[in-house]
């Protein structure tokens, strides 16, 4: 055998632990077809009932801070399709009280892999793929009704935003993770800005007061996981102040969103001394 076999074997038995809990996840959820059918159908209701909402309001007036409704079609879409992505992956970052608690993340310590990644693989809500569908047909429907200008730049900026969305909304969750550590019973103030920003990230920027704009524009860079890159895409006035390029910047805006996440992960693993400490 050459030595680099071993290199291989070793390698792909690194994430085998990883792709046995994830298939056995979904093996047991799609076992049980009712229950998934109704996670799914729930699931779905939930988004369209609040695209729905978005319809409503912008077919009631004419156009809200500069974007009508096939615009704030593009805005939701992107928003709602990236945060599902994350949420599906990232979502049960929500469940860390539940296992400090009962001691079952002191388990995870005991394996000789990384928490965060542990906690990441060990569930997966396949129901959230009716969110994402939601989301994915409303960024269709979006593309397909506004004047876009196609060319390499476009597509570029459009898969960048998908991109660079889904791991800012990853990044929130897993900062809200950390934060965990220190807080206690504080899910409920860390929802407040992971699923408030979603919330926000489908509505236009540019009608959030000055204090939004600072918090969901910049701190937690909600804005740059939709509205941004489809002013853009568009050529629609940003922010008060900001180029017509800026959301070009999404990417920026993820890697400052996960250097924020990772280090209040890092800093609340640190701070954790176990289920009785």
């Amino acid at each position: 055998m050459s030595s680099t076999q071993p290199r291989a074997v070793l390698h792909g038995s690194r994430w085998t632990p990883y792709r046995a809990v994830l298939g056995s996840r979904v093996r047991s959820q799609a076992s049980h077809r009712a229950s998934f059918g109704l996670d799914l159908g729930s699931s779905l209701l939930v988004g369209i009932v609040e695209l729905a909402e978005v319809a409503v309001l912008f077919t009631s007036v004419s156009a809200i801070g500069g974007f009508d409704l096939a615009a704030i079609l593009l805005v939701f879409g992107l928003a709602d399709l990236c945060f599902s992505v994350a949420d599906m992956v990232f979502g049960h970052c929500d469940n860390l009280p539940e296992y400090v608690r009962t001691g079952r993340l002191d388990v995870f310590y005991l394996r000789p892999q990384p928490l965060l990644l542990q906690l990441v693989t060990s569930d997966v809500s396949l129901r959230r793929l009716a969110r994402a569908a939601v989301g994915l047909v409303a960024l269709v429907v979006g593309l397909a009704v506004n004047e876009i200008a196609w060319g390499p730049g476009a597509v570029t900026l459009l898969l960048l935003a998908v991109l660079s969305g889904t791991a800012t909304f990853s990044a929130m969750f897993v900062m809200a993770g950390g934060l965990q550590f220190f807080l206690v019973n504080g899910a409920e103030m860390t929802n407040a800005f992971v699923y408030g920003g979603r919330y926000a990230a489908t509505q236009p920027g540019s009608v959030w007061g000055r204090p939004l704009v600072v918090v969901f524009g910049f701190f937690f860079p909600m804005a740059f996981t939709a509205y941004l890159p489809v002013t853009t895409l568009l050529g629609l006035p940003a922010f008060a102040g900001l180029p017509g390029w800026v959301g070009w910047c999404a990417p920026v805006a993820a890697v400052w969103a996960w250097l924020a996440a990772l280090l209040a992960w890092r800093t609340g693993v640190r701070h954790y001394q176990g289920a009785g400490g």
